[in-house]
């Protein structure tokens, strides 16, 4: 793999990370495309790092505010509601963890079925495009003071959809919180934050294996471009998206995602898999 492949799957895995269109599943279709080999474990692990930064320094403040408060909570003293947020996290965290622990490998298999992983996109744009039809009949508008641990466990399994390469988890987590009741820019900004030990996790299993089996013939060049890459890139799309949705859908996102599902299946069936 040479610098430019790693830039340009820097740059995916850190937009489609935390934009509702999929990361897994542009990792699969993306190199398929353009006909390029696996890049391999190292670089693999290096870009989940990437936007494990990019989730942690852009929320820096409130994951240190949620600490503080717990310890304020441990302590006896009033800890003002953040210590709530830190344990609905890792309530809503549960359920992907579980699922992930017990059929990974399952879904592991998954990844080199391009017409698959189109099939599991399709599914996110109808995921996306609920959640908004959704909202047109059912009061909205809570905001993060308001979330319950019911709403962290409900997004938390919409969390564990995204174990399927293809179903976004930021898009299936946005459209949970959204069915939930809660106002789009909160909706979002939960989903960040309860991705964040997964992303963590998903890393940290991706490092073990790369100690196992070591960084291969990648080079060191195309590592560092696609960290940067992601993490930069990772950081932009949060930006933008906490500010595109204080004012706009879904529904560019689902159709998106459906664009590049049927077009991608159309290719795999008239190539002949």
């Amino acid at each position: 793999m040479d610098t430019l492949q790693a830039l340009i799957l820097g740059l995916v895995q850190g937009l489609t990370e935390f934009l509702p269109v999929s990361s897994s599943g542009h990792l699969v279709l993306v190199p398929w495309w353009l006909g390029w080999d696996d890049p391999g474990l190292a670089f693999d692990a290096l870009l989940h790092w990437g936007t494990l930064l990019a989730v942690v320094i852009y929320f820096w403040r409130d994951w240190w505010e949620m600490l503080m408060a717990l310890v304020r909570k441990v302590q006896g003293r009033a800890a003002q509601g953040r210590d709530h947020l830190l344990l609905a996290i890792l309530v809503g965290t549960i359920p992907a963890a579980v699922l992930g622990f017990l059929l990974a490998s399952f879904f592991e298999s998954m990844f080199g079925q391009p017409a698959l992983v189109s099939v599991f996109m399709i599914i996110t744009g109808f995921l996306l495009v609920f959640a908004e039809r959704w909202t047109r009949s059912h009061q909205q508008g809570r905001s993060m003071e308001k979330l319950s641990y019911l709403d962290a466990v409900f997004v938390g399994f919409g969390q564990a959809l995204a174990i399927a390469p293809g179903i976004s988890r930021s898009g299936s987590t946005i459209a949970a919180g959204l069915v939930r009741g809660l106002d789009r820019p909160t909706a979002a900004r939960f989903s960040f934050l309860l991705g964040t030990p997964i992303i963590f996790g998903a890393g940290l299993l991706k490092l073990k294996d790369l100690v196992e089996m070591g960084t291969g013939a990648t080079g060191f060049a195309p590592l560092a471009v696609g960290f940067l890459a992601a993490f930069i890139s990772g950081v932009l799309a949060i930006r933008y998206l906490l500010r595109y949705l204080q004012r706009h859908t879904l529904y560019v996102f689902a159709y998106y995602v459906w664009a590049v599902a049927l077009l991608s299946l159309a290719r795999y069936f008239l190539a002949g898999g």
